[in-house]
């Protein structure tokens, strides 16, 4: 049950970019109050000392619930300590989605399992926006299983962390545009055919991400193959029947979702068009995210409010 009494909560790894944007998150959540954050690299950040991260595990019990914006592979053994202090945990790296040992942070598909959830994984920004595109169709069982789904998509700089790389500096990336783990070699692709799998069956993806020369969003164009023909209306209306009454994703009608309908919002944006001049049907989605937001730290304040029984957009701009 929602109260109104602030919560303390802590953030480790703060001063990366996930971290920046979710320390912005919580200072206009009201019903919060930050008890600590942690970094290795820097000592302050937009007005919050910042302490290292063998001094916070020593205040557990300062937190009731601890985000983990640690790097992946660093981050599982710190959350299963805290775990263990007796706070709970949304975990925004990748080292607890494929786990059995914490709720899948995809507040929209398990939002029934996340109010007694002790460990909570946060997907990550490309399933995030991949998955909730793609769920309404599986669902609808017209997916055609015996082909591959195709998901093309771009995200900005900030996609990437915050740790200096010489092929992420803004004279190698303006005015580019490349992909890479081309292949299907990106580590999402277990998380992402892992969550439609359960659905439609097994299903093979082939997922390319890209590189887009802007800071932050993606846009992830998926071609779907149907067992029969949609029409753009009918498409529509499997995507407004599933998300209506969701208050962070919307459906446009007959119109294509831009990165300028999502930024700095937690909000997916979708759009479809029916896929013309090919042999067997199919179905093109777009779906937008801010990767920072509904791709890491918005999503990750959406599983808190559930979590705590607060107001689930409290503190977040849809």
């Amino acid at each position: 049950m929602y109260k109104n009494a602030a919560t303390p909560v802590a953030v480790l790894g703060a001063s990366g970019y996930v971290g920046r944007e979710l320390l912005g998150l919580l200072d206009g959540h009201p019903d919060v109050t930050l008890a600590f954050a942690s970094s290795e690299s820097e000592s302050r950040l937009d007005g919050h000392d910042l302490i290292p991260l063998a001094e916070a595990e020593a205040r557990w019990d300062e937190a009731r619930l601890v985000f983990s914006c640690l790097p992946h592979g660093v981050s599982a053994p710190v959350v299963a300590r805290a775990e263990a202090a007796g706070a709970r945990v949304v975990d925004l790296s990748a080292d607890l989605r494929l786990s059995d040992r914490a709720v899948y942070g995809l507040t929209e598909v398990y939002r029934h399992a996340l109010p007694e959830a002790d460990v909570v994984a946060n997907p990550g920004c490309y399933p995030t926006a991949s998955v909730l595109s793609v769920l309404p169709f599986a669902r609808s069982g017209v997916i055609d299983v015996t082909r591959p789904l195709i998901i093309d998509a771009a995200s900005g700089v900030s996609g990437a962390g915050r740790s200096p790389r010489r092929d992420l500096l803004f004279g190698e990336v303006a005015e580019d545009f490349r992909a890479y783990s081309a292949g299907n070699e990106h580590r999402h692709l277990p998380e992402i055919t892992r969550q439609l799998s359960a659905v439609a069956g097994a299903l093979d993806v082939v997922f390319t991400p890209h590189l887009l020369p802007v800071r932050r969003g993606i846009l992830a164009t998926i071609h779907v193959p149907l067992t029969r023909e949609l029409s753009r209306g009918e498409a529509e209306a499997i995507l407004l029947e599933a998300y209506t009454h969701e208050p962070c994703i919307r459906v446009l009608r007959d119109a294509l979702p831009t990165l300028k309908d999502v930024i700095y919002r937690n909000r997916l944006a979708l759009g479809v068009a029916p896929v013309k001049h090919v042999s067997r049907p199919m179905l093109t989605v777009v779906g937008a995210i801010d990767n920072l937001v509904k791709g890491a730290a918005g999503q990750a304040v959406q599983n808190m409010n559930v979590m705590c029984g607060f107001p689930e957009t409290r503190g977040l701009s849809c």
